[in-house]
């Protein structure tokens, strides 16, 4: 870790966290007419659309940080990849939420934090582990995001035409670092991180 690669995360982390992000795909609900919501279901998905919001903050964090620490250029290469897919989904998750009258989440600089410091982590335990990490994170996300399509308002095509691309990304993401050698997290961490998960899908949600 050098103080070149410090700055670029430290920059990274502000963009992400204070910037508007940017999309070079168009956004996967462009085409989608608006449905008619009242303001429990607009408040309800625009809550929603925070915690993905929230998920792709430290997606980007976890992928910054697991760069910094790993040796391997096409390991390094793929986590960069794929963060420039999640920025993308920073910048749907935004789009939503304020077509739904919401905001993004008040804690987000500590979301980017602690994500980030678990990446830097999981870069220097090695390479597999470091794959098995982002492996398994894409598929909590991914339950995630089948979770909400679920409890968004049936109506809400906007909300799910974003959400259900996310959901194709995210297990591409997975398949993806499954053949450069992840390994299979142990259950215990596995339980954790979908411990760290819940608390913060339900902070998310109101903060």
């Amino acid at each position: 870790m050098n103080i070149d690669n410090l700055i670029i995360s430290f920059d990274n982390g502000l963009r992400t966290v204070f910037a508007k992000a940017n999309t070079v795909r168009p956004l996967p609900s462009a085409d989608v007419p608006e449905a008619d919501l009242d303001a429990t279901e607009k408040a309800h998905a625009a809550a929603l659309m925070r915690i993905n919001h929230v998920g792709e903050v430290c997606a980007q964090a976890l992928y910054n940080g697991q760069a910094i620490t790993c040796k391997t250029p096409h390991i390094v290469e793929a986590l960069k990849e794929a963060g420039h897919e999640e920025t993308e989904h920073l910048a749907w998750c935004e789009s939503r939420i304020e077509e739904l009258g919401g905001r993004k989440s008040l804690l987000n600089p500590l979301w980017y934090i602690a994500s980030f410091a678990l990446g830097a982590f999981a870069g220097k335990i090695g390479d597999k582990w470091n794959l098995g990490f982002l492996a398994e994170t894409e598929r909590q996300v991914g339950q995630h995001l089948q979770g909400h399509l679920g409890k968004i308002a049936p109506q809400d095509a906007k909300t799910r035409a974003i959400i259900t691309q996310m959901y194709t990304d995210e297990v591409k993401h997975a398949s993806e670092a499954n053949s450069l050698g992840a390994a299979e997290l142990p259950p215990p961490v596995k339980a954790a991180m979908r411990l760290a998960s819940k608390v913060m899908t339900r902070t998310a949600y109101y903060f």
